[in-house]
């Protein structure tokens, strides 16, 4: 199916309100240092409701709206990032872009494959779909009441860089679906007979972090390398880790290295305990691991593939005045090796959304030990 998208309009939304002049400087965090100059993309697919009875125009006005007024909350959106030490909270606002496409939602939605930025895409059904792009290191370790910088003291990061995880290879970004019997299933290959365990039985996302990192080993590597490190990385939520605990809906989550399956995951995440949030606060420990880590994928000798979970995220509860979403996607990436979970709206099954290079997803998404455990149907 060929789609007709074309661009309306391009505008910049600012806050609603001015930004206070005492919060214009808003200092980075170490952990927001540290992070890439990459977005965290996703996208919002909302059906026609007819009782709303919404033009375009209407609808436009209505996000615009919300938006301006949600900066006012979240002024850093709104700024500038400077030398890499704060965000300079001038309310210059956020690129909107507003497009059309002639088709319905519907159709799009029957269709398996498929700087802060919003474009909002309207369909001839009066369906839209809302892109939402949004700077790593601004929402990834940020937070609207506390001040992380705090917590993690900014440090001199001369000789770091942090877009050496940024490739020029040709990422190939594929949805695959997981349906609650089959994650049942995987998680009852990877449970363990061990008394000793607490719980033996893994999580969705432990069992199928575990699924999909052997699988992509057999499909990608039929023959490891001596030489090379293989290793799995996953997000992990420092909220509760600190101390005093941070709230539940603190913007961020900071990365733990692991190497194995199930038990070493779940042993490395232990680790991050209110102990390791102090020796990252301290920063030249985890400073000195990063460059080590950097240091290894520009030689080459490190092979990661790297998972986030998006799966306790209320996404499906984003509400623009009509309704909530009858789906959430991820989008691509820059970085290559990266799987992103997201629930179905049902909140039973899962999606997978995994950006990998060309060539590695022409083994990975043909493997039959793969497919024999993904679901073929639609998202709706």
């Amino acid at each position: 199916m060929k789609l007709e998208v074309q661009v309306i309009s391009k505008e910049t939304v600012k806050p609603s309100s001015p930004t206070p002049q005492h919060l214009h400087h808003y200092q980075l965090s170490f952990l927001d240092q540290l992070q890439p100059l990459v977005f965290m993309p996703l996208v919002f697919y909302y059906l026609n409701h007819r009782e709303a009875n919404l033009h375009n125009v209407e609808q436009s006005d209505r996000i615009k709206k919300s938006l301006a007024d949600a900066l006012t909350r979240f002024h850093m959106l709104g700024g500038w990032v400077k030398e890499n030490l704060y965000i300079d909270c001038n309310d210059e606002g956020v690129n909107y872009v507003e497009a059309k496409v002639k088709c319905s939602l519907s159709e799009f939605l029957e269709i398996n494959e498929l700087p802060t930025a919003i474009q909002v895409t309207f369909f001839n059904c009066g369906g839209l779909v809302i892109g939402v792009l949004m700077s790593h290191r601004i929402v990834d370790s940020d937070n609207s009441c506390t001040h992380t910088h705090t917590l993690f003291p900014p440090q001199e990061l001369s000789d770091f860089n942090p877009n050496l995880g940024i490739t020029n290879d040709k990422i190939v970004t594929t949805r695959l679906v997981f349906d609650a019997s089959v994650i049942a299933e995987i998680r009852e290959k990877y449970s363990s007979d061990d008394k000793i365990i607490e719980y033996p039985r893994p999580s969705r996302v432990e069992a199928l972090s575990a699924f999909i990192w052997s699988r992509f080993m057999a499909s990608t590597q039929p023959k490891l390398d001596p030489d090379k490190i293989y290793s799995i990385l996953h997000a992990v939520n420092l909220r509760t880790k600190t101390e005093p605990p941070l709230p539940y809906a603190y913007f961020g989550t900071s990365r733990g290295g692991f190497c194995g399956i199930i038990k070493p995951m779940r042993e490395a995440i232990k680790k991050i305990d209110g102990d390791f949030v102090k020796m990252l606060q301290q920063g030249d420990v985890y400073l000195k691991y990063a460059n080590e880590n950097n240091s290894r994928f520009v030689k080459g000798v490190e092979l990661k593939l790297s998972f986030t979970s998006l799966c306790k995220f209320p996404l499906y509860e984003v509400d623009c005045g009509w309704g909530k979403p009858a789906w959430v996607s991820a989008a691509k990436f820059t970085f290559k090796n990266v799987v992103v979970f997201i629930y179905t709206k049902s909140g039973d099954c899962i999606e997978a959304w995994f950006h990998l290079k060309e060539k590695d997803m022409a083994y990975f998404e043909t493997y039959k030990e793969l497919l024999a455990y993904v679901s073929p149907k639609n998202v709706v």
